[in-house]
């Protein structure tokens, strides 16, 4: 039965343990209420039942609302919906904020897919969802493998719908995949993270479009995984042991190929300007001061960080953006110490520069790919480290040597702030992260501590 017969009262708090709010209203004399968690939700859903009123919607008498607003089993399948996601995120995104997307949309994808006939071997569905499906452009603009679109078109047909995600026992089933590799082991604690970010923002893409009055991932109690966001002390080096790792290093390759010594100014400016790897790979000579003598200074605005083909706009495999979590235009000038200064001169006079003023190119003048300078770094780790060095995580990559700066010039006392503007951190991340003891510093501090006991015997 329908009926013009309504009244809307006001949003009411209940004084529960979390709290709620609740809207009442009637129709035809019969009392109807819902419970939001937060009042914004509640407010919103109120001006919906009034705005129906003002518009002299007819209510349902046995389910309260108005046609307007009856809930209808959404005809937009997950497969579907995670394509528009998709394709609003992807052109304001960076690369490899693209790629996460796409780990995340396969990742969920393959948890809501129903057990039909015909199901493709899991590699070959992973393949159609990862390279082709979750990608732009898409696989309706690329010639596809028959292969992949068979796999693509039972994904489409046995993908569950979107309004699955508001049952709570299938929501946290999706989440409870994040969990897991491709293999059924654990996966690390911040790829979990991640991908439940990805998650919970295309859900409220869902809430935008009209397909769910509230989040329904955010409700559900799950525990999210602790990530620890201090470095490791162990990954430390000191001076001399940062040191013996660059002499090392040019020795990598031997000399006439010069494969490690064209990368010793690359792992320098890691460590002694504290430089990220992509910014240091992003180095040109116009960025630099390098005096005779004394101190000088690296402009830094340029990152090229390795992400993937598939995930940049130009094709490359390497971004070419501006520093991290910083504005397009964004600078940040580091001062170089002397010593930095020497190599990199030392550098520029042996090498040369890039067509485009980098310092650091590969053989063929190309940029330095992530993996070339990670296995020179392993072998001068294993010239440079005792075996039991080696073996420990001491340095292990090669953005340990950021780490290893950033604990070196705390340990020095330079205040957090000045070390802060030159890391381009906060100086909340800084002390959070970095302010940890250099390798073999431990020792100074108990004999220090046994001097003052001494004192009282």
């Amino acid at each position: 039965m329908k009926s013009l017969d309504v009244k809307v009262w006001g949003v009411r708090k209940r004084n529960t343990q979390k709290g709620s709010y609740d809207v009442r209203w009637s129709v035809a004399g019969r009392v109807f209420s819902d419970s939001f968690r937060t009042k914004g939700l509640a407010d919103n859903f109120r001006s919906k039942l009034m705005r129906a009123m003002r518009d002299g919607d007819e209510f349902d008498a046995e389910s309260g609302l108005p046609e307007s607003m009856t809930e209808k089993k959404s005809p937009l399948s997950w497969y579907d919906f995670a394509l528009k996601y998709l394709a609003m995120k992807w052109p304001h995104a960076a690369p490899n904020t693209r790629n996460s997307i796409n780990e995340s949309l396969v990742t969920a994808t393959l948890a809501l897919l129903d057990d039909r006939p015909g199901r493709p071997a899991n590699d070959v569905l992973r393949t159609a969802l990862r390279n082709w499906a979750f990608v732009l452009p898409g696989p309706a603009d690329r010639e596809i493998p028959a292969e992949i679109g068979n796999a693509l078109h039972w994904a489409a047909k046995a993908a569950r719908p979107l309004s699955d995600l508001a049952d709570p026992v299938i929501g946290r089933a999706v989440l409870d995949s994040l969990k897991l590799k491709m293999d059924g082991t654990a996966a690390a604690a911040e790829t979990v993270r991640r991908k439940r970010r990805t998650l919970v923002n295309a859900a409220h893409y869902a809430v935008d479009l009209g397909e769910f009055r509230e989040n329904p991932l955010t409700v559900i109690r799950w525990q999210k995984p602790k990530v620890s966001t201090d470095v490791d002390p162990r990954v430390v080096a000191n001076p001399e042991q940062a040191r013996a790792l660059l002499v090392a290093l040019s020795y990598v390759g031997g000399y006439s190929r010069a494969r490690g010594r064209r990368l010793v100014g690359l792992f320098a400016a890691m460590y002694y300007g504290g430089l990220r790897p992509a910014e240091a790979v992003g180095l040109a000579e116009t960025d630099l001061v390098l005096p005779d003598s004394g101190w000088g200074s690296a402009l830094l605005h340029r990152t090229r960080p390795i992400v993937g083909k598939q995930w940049t706009d130009s094709g490359e495999s390497h971004d070419d953006r501006g520093l991290k979590n910083r504005p397009a235009e964004a600078v940040r000038r580091v001062p170089i110490p002397p010593h930095l200064v020497t190599v990199l001169r030392e550098h520029v006079d042996t090498f040369g520069t890039a067509e485009d003023g980098r310092l650091f190119f590969s053989e063929t003048g190309g940029v330095v790919a992530s993996s070339t300078y990670s296995r020179a770094w392993k072998e001068a780790r294993a010239l440079a480290l005792p075996p039991a060095a080696a073996a420990s995580p001491l340095a292990r990559r090669p953005y340990d040597l950021r780490h290893s700066a950033l604990s070196t010039w705390l340990n020095a006392g330079v205040d957090a702030t000045e070390v802060a503007e030159r890391a381009g951190n906060s100086v909340e991340v800084l002390l959070s992260r970095y302010a940890k003891c250099l390798d073999g510093r431990q020792e100074v501090a108990n004999g220090r501590i046994e001097e003052l006991l001494r004192e009282y015997e």
